[in-house]
């Protein structure tokens, strides 16, 4: 019998060492080495289970411009969500990692579009972690049609596999990728081999035999998915469903795809019969009260393909503290700390012994920088007791000299503005239309101060 050797994956990056050590060499993370069996391979079988991973199993060497530039055929899922993130709707061959927190709905909605899908095309369902009863329950109570959804309750790749082969389906769901395993790792399901095992098996099988594959995946207490970094680099599209207890809305994000745009934003409503779409994700994020509290303004980011508007809220109080806390939420802290003291140098207005919280209403989280001159502006309201006028949206990117800078797509954040009612805008100079906008004020600003003055 041949001796079972042990290899050293960081779960950050992926990369191998050959014994345990507390950082790892390639991403310098602290403790993240995990150990992984690796067990003696049969060379007859070694050269079958490599090949065709990119799906040809014929090596042939072929110049650029032979190679065939026709487009794949993507097919709609039914959710015009889904099919955004996803870069407009599903290539057939690919495989995707859809991961979430508890309860945020990864199952269901995966249900839901099997079941509309297998009315018209093969759909195969295999869930390893609920019985087969669970989800025919869980379809029912949606009034999901059921006649043609084909279901499999299996953990083994290779068996789910061999069966995949014989249906041939264009779509397969795998629920979950924690939970499925291969006879030749000798590691338990869910460990660091398996993951990596199964995730490259199902990966090559979907490119073989041109099906769609859905994996869901865990996430960690971080919010990251769980498993080695190399689960995301082997699959074709990484989406990230995400949502809080309190809410019943849910946002689902592209964080890696080959086929489209990243950063892509679908948002959907948790009902009691499943995720419905929101067609018109900036009137939910702009539910208001009826009076104008100071610290309050809206601001025009931009998600993916599209604009989308979001309420700020910031509020400036004395800290009874030695040191003044900063608190953001939906934001980036640290630059929170940076505009606060563009604040002070270029704004003459001094926060040093004031506690600062801001928050983006709705539970976004904006990774741009265009929210930085509504932050600035928010912030100077609560500051001066200062109610803005609630006709008005800001955007803008702020520097360390105290300039405002333009930000990509200004002219349709403008046109989305106008769309939903607002009268006034405050934004950069160099995204100040050329053609006035009927109904619109646009008052365009280069410097800190004339943004301070125009409010």
């Amino acid at each position: 019998m041949a001796k079972a050797k042990s290899a050293y994956v960081c779960n950050d990056c992926g990369s191998d060492h050959p014994r345990w050590q507390g950082q790892c060499n390639a991403c310098h993370a602290w403790n993240t080495l995990t150990e992984v069996r690796l067990s003696a391979a049969k060379t007859s079988r070694s050269n079958d289970r490599y090949s065709g991973y990119a799906g040809s199993a014929d090596s042939k060497v072929q110049t650029l411009n032979e190679i065939d530039l026709s487009e794949l055929p993507r097919f709609a899922s039914g959710y015009s969500e889904l099919d955004r993130v996803l870069g407009g709707g599903i290539v057939p061959g690919s495989a995707i990692l859809i991961g979430g927190s508890p309860g945020a709905g990864k199952s269901t909605l995966l249900l839901q579009v099997m079941c509309q899908l297998s009315q018209q095309m093969g759909a195969l369902y295999v869930t390893g972690e609920e019985s087969l009863q669970q989800v025919a329950m869980r379809a029912n109570r949606l009034s999901l049609p059921t006649d043609k959804l084909k279901m499999l309750s299996e953990t083994s790749v290779e068996q789910l596999c061999l069966i995949a082969e014989k249906e041939r389906p264009a779509i397969m769901v795998i629920d979950s990728i924690q939970v499925m395993h291969m006879a030749d790792v000798q590691s338990a399901p869910g460990s660091v081999a398996q993951v990596r095992e199964s995730a490259a098996y199902l990966t090559r099988f979907a490119k073989q035999n041109n099906v769609a594959i859905f994996m869901v995946g865990h996430v960690t207490k971080d919010g990251s998915l769980a498993g080695p970094k190399v689960l995301e680099h082997c699959i074709d599209c990484s989406v990230l469903l995400d949502g809080n207890t309190d809410s019943r809305y849910r946002t689902m994000r592209s964080h890696k795809n080959r086929f489209g745009a990243v950063n892509e934003l679908g948002v959907f409503a948790m009902t009691g019969t499943g995720l419905k779409e929101v067609a018109n994700p900036s009137a939910i994020f702009l539910s208001r009260g009826e009076e104008q509290a100071p610290g309050s303004v809206v601001m025009v980011i931009w998600e993916g393909t599209r604009p989308l508007l979001v309420e700020l809220q910031a509020l400036v109080d004395h800290s009874q503290l030695g040191n003044p806390r900063r608190i953001a939420v939906g934001l980036d802290q640290n630059r929170l700390a940076m505009l606060l003291a563009v604040l002070h140098r270029h704004g003459g207005l001094m926060m040093s012994d004031q506690d600062v919280y801001a928050n983006v209403v709705g539970g976004v989280k904006v990774t741009e920088t265009s929210a930085d001159l509504a932050l600035l502006l928010a912030m100077v309201s609560s500051f001066r007791d200062h109610t803005l006028p609630r006709e008005l949206v800001v955007f803008g990117e702020v520097g360390l000299s105290g300039e405002i800078r333009p930000v990509n797509n200004g002219l349709e954040r403008l046109n989305e503005a106008a769309k939903h009612g607002f009268t006034r805008a405050i934004v950069p100079k160099g995204n100040a239309p050329r053609q006035p906008i009927e109904g619109l004020e646009v008052i365009a600003v280069s410097k800190l101060a004339d943004a301070l003055d125009a409010i």
